[in-house]
């Protein structure tokens, strides 16, 4: 029992630490606004990861996954956001041309950045395929399929709780460094360069 649950945490883990959305809004938060702000963001990842896991352990991912109407609706309301995100850095960059290095970060609202995680992880069809499609065959002997698909899923939102987390907190240990207004405007704009290209990637993915 112990061997199958090593191997599916593996798994996870390498596709967990593959950049991707996830990853890029997590640094446009807490580049712009600080460690506090990429934290929230991790968390609303991870609560969208739990829904979608809810969702799949009662079978309506599983529907989304096989209809293409519903898988590109959502797609593309997921593309649009990523790409929304990345002209909003790509503004912020524009907009703060001569920030003082020692300026705080602007406030931003406590549930800004948990929902910014979590609508875009929501709005992530790729998430739906992945829980139907791959978990399955991780899912250890001897257990209802049920409960090895909500062990799993758990699994998942723990590693990418603890990776994103920690990447944040490696983000604020060079804090000085990507507070300079130069190092901002570059990081604006190759986030939200990053964000639109993964928007557009997403638009165009197939079920």
């Amino acid at each position: 029992m112990i061997m199958p649950f090593l191997t599916a945490a593996g798994v996870l883990a390498v596709l967990t630490v593959v950049p991707g959305p996830d990853m890029a809004v997590v640094t446009k938060r807490a580049v712009s606004a600080g460690w506090q702000d990429g934290l929230r963001t991790a968390g609303g990842i991870t609560a969208g990861l739990l829904v979608w896991g809810v969702l799949t352990v009662v079978g309506l991912a599983a529907v989304l996954a096989a209809s293409t109407v519903a898988y590109t609706v959502i797609k593309l309301a997921g593309a649009a956001y990523l790409v929304l995100l990345g002209v909003q850095a790509l503004v912020h960059s524009r907009r703060h041309r001569t920030p003082s290095a020692d300026a705080p970060h602007a406030a931003a609202p406590a549930g800004g950045a948990w929902r910014t995680g979590l609508v875009g992880n929501l709005f992530n069809p790729k998430i739906a395929v992945f829980y139907t499609g791959l978990l399955p065959t991780l899912a250890p002997p001897g257990l209802s399929p049920h409960t090895g698909m909500a062990l799993l899923v758990l699994i998942h939102a723990v590693l990418t709780a603890a990776w994103l987390s920690g990447y944040v907190l490696l983000l604020a240990k060079a804090r000085a460094f990507f507070q300079k207004p130069s190092v901002r405007r570059a990081m604006d704009r190759v986030t939200g360069v990053v964000l639109i290209g993964f928007g557009l990637k997403v638009a165009a993915t197939q079920p």
